[in-house]
């Protein structure tokens, strides 16, 4: 079976830069992204801006996003 791993996005908005690398060249971000034209899904993934070039990440849908801040509202408030 052979895999294809061209493929398109668009990042349609920037929501937020987590952190930088020391030499600014990586960031690690949240952004909201369209891949091969399907409704955009939040992604957090590490960045060569450098190069423009994605590292891995993980993409949530909005109910997936919705309940990560639930999970981790619920651990602070165990804190």
């Amino acid at each position: 079976m052979a895999y294809n791993k061209s493929f398109d996005y668009e990042i349609e908005e920037r929501i937020a830069v987590l952190s930088e690398s020391e030499d600014g060249r990586y960031t690690t971000e949240v952004n909201m992204i369209s891949y091969n034209g399907a409704p955009a899904k939040l992604d957090i993934r590490k960045w060569n801006r450098a190069d423009d070039r994605m590292g891995k990440g993980v993409t949530l849908t909005e109910e997936e996003a919705a309940a990560l801040v639930m999970a981790l509202a619920d651990r602070k408030a165990e804190r």
